[in-house]
């Protein structure tokens, strides 16, 4: 328990600010009402890589002995696999909180794995997005029973994984690739996780939220802007595609932020504009234009809100915007020798000069934002 406040009533009780009794008392409510302690890092970290190293032996183990079983007792096995973890997570639960957090979300991991190979014991029909939204149920169940941040962030994860397999299967069938809509809502979606932040009292799911949004923005980016128009499906089909690119990341911020979430149209509109202007038949300027002016744009959403990781985030963008146009546009026209001193010089003064910007910018927000 912290007693960070025991110097100061010390004194004042020194100082005859506060007698004896009240000071007892003073120690007294905060014995009964000190907050319970959270897990420290390493216990967390050892946590997460025991699930993840327990989870990856049962999987060896699985396929090591697979050949060897009849269907009786695969089907019992996969079965037994997932029931025994999230037992091991309720025998747990008023022991051990993050063991239990850890065991139902193995079995929740696991439910995937036994779901693929379900499939594959009866020799099921191979329409793989079927299986994800099966696993993405399972998750929104086990979310909806525990509510675990761990659940809930699996579910934010197979939901959108599962609408960009359904959307891959359509292009399969239809022999062609058309990838722009998908991409376009993952990065719109990675918006909205990102902006799930709000201040030091955020929890944890919020928090989670936020780092994959952080995580996930810069490669959806990418894959929007390189994404050109060609091979393109029939509006019939992509209507519907594009539909849920652009209301689904708004509707999930708008559970999010509530009123706040009309802000989020911005960055919405802005994929739209990454995604049309690379339309494969002009240079590729427009591009770097609006790589640029999101990048600006996202670390003025980070001032105005006070979350430092949208700066950050808008200035590694502005520095993947300038090297890319570097590499693809700039290096080619020069010597070997040159293009080499020019690329040592823009890392050098580039980076001093973005990480000084960085810094003037985090300085502005506010205090109890960072």
């Amino acid at each position: 328990m912290r007693n960070d406040w025991e110097p100061h009533l010390v004194r004042w009780v020194g100082a005859g600010v506060v007698d004896g009794e009240t000071a007892a008392r003073v120690r007294a409510w905060e014995r009964e009402n000190a907050p319970a302690q959270g897990l420290r890092w390493p216990i967390l970290m050892a946590l997460a890589f025991g699930a993840i190293l327990l989870g990856a032996g049962v999987l060896l183990f699985v396929s090591a002995h697979w050949d060897d079983l009849s269907t009786a007792p695969r089907m019992g096995l996969v079965v037994l696999m997932v029931a025994a973890f999230h037992a091991g997570g309720i025998a747990t639960a008023t022991r051990f909180e993050g063991l239990s957090i850890a065991l139902h979300t193995l079995g929740t991991v696991s439910l995937g794995a036994a779901i693929a190979l379900a499939g594959q014991i009866f020799n099921l029909s191979e329409h793989w997005p079927s299986a994800i939204l099966l696993w993405a149920v399972g998750a929104a169940i086990a979310w909806a029973l525990l509510g675990h941040w761990t659940q809930a962030a699996l579910t934010a994860m197979l939901v959108p994984a599962w609408l960009c397999g359904e959307w891959s299967a359509r292009m399969a069938d239809a022999g062609t690739w058309f990838a722009l809509p998908a991409s376009a809502g993952i990065c719109a979606l990675s918006f909205s996780y990102l902006s799930a932040r709000r201040g030091p009292s955020d929890s944890v799911l919020r928090k989670t939220l936020g780092w994959l949004g952080g995580l996930a923005l810069l490669p959806a980016a990418i894959a929007v802007a390189i994404e050109t128009w060609t091979k393109v499906p029939p509006w019939n089909v992509q209507w519907v595609a594009w539909s849920l690119a652009i209301l689904g990341p708004l509707g999930v911020a708008a559970a999010l932020r509530g009123r706040q979430a009309v802000w989020n149209a911005i960055p919405t509109v802005w994929t739209l504009l990454l995604a049309a202007s690379n339309d494969g038949h002009g240079g590729r300027l427009p591009v770097y234009l609006c790589c640029a002016i999101g990048s600006v744009g996202l670390a003025a959403w980070g001032i105005r809100e006070s979350r430092p990781e949208r700066i950050n985030l808008g200035v590694a963008g502005f520095a993947l915007t300038v090297l890319f146009f570097y590499f693809s546009d700039v290096m080619d026209k020069l010597g070997r020798s040159a293009s080499l001193m020019l690329m040592g010089l823009l890392f050098l003064g580039g980076g001093w000069l973005l990480e000084k910007t960085r810094r003037r910018l985090i300085a502005r927000i506010r205090p109890e934002g960072a």
